[in-house]
């Protein structure tokens, strides 16, 4: 993996204006997240959060490729959903009062990552409502389509 020279805030910015998930919001909106946001690098095979842990961060992918194993009861997902750039993983981060993986992601490949501290981005949500309301949207998506593909097994 090449080595990041792009400061830390230009990228994020720049992965979530094109993040499906967070398309709703204006530009101002980003800026806000953004000022919550770090970059962060993982080896390939390595382990980004296992299932159980603490849920500090929701991810948005910005280089490589991530498999992340949704457990439900159980119920594993066969081989694990592959996320791929601009993909957003990691939404137990944003369960108020519940923070625990139910899954784990771990690199197939080198990756690069946006993590996004998911109680300061309640507490961003819980401030600006309109935020909230755009991502709570993208949330139940997200968490609906997880939930399917792990119960379709």
């Amino acid at each position: 993996m090449e080595m990041i020279t792009e400061p830390a805030s230009k990228i994020s910015m720049r992965t979530l204006a094109r993040a499906s998930f967070f398309s709703n919001l204006t530009k101002q909106q980003l800026e806000l997240i953004d000022s919550i946001c770090h970059v962060q690098q993982f080896p390939a095979s390595g382990q980004i959060y296992r299932l159980g842990e603490y849920a500090q961060y929701l991810y948005v992918l910005v280089e490589g490729t991530v498999r992340f194993s949704l457990t439900l009861g159980n119920r594993h997902a066969p081989a694990g959903e592959i996320i791929g750039c601009g993909e957003v993983f990691g939404w137990a981060a944003l369960i108020e009062n519940a923070q625990r993986r139910i899954a784990g992601a771990a690199c197939i490949t080198p990756c690069v990552s946006v993590a996004i501290d998911g109680n300061e981005l309640l507490e961003l949500m819980e401030e600006n409502n309109s935020i909230g309301y755009q991502i709570m949207k993208q949330l139940s998506m997200l968490i609906t389509g997880n939930m399917t593909a792990c119960v379709a097994g």
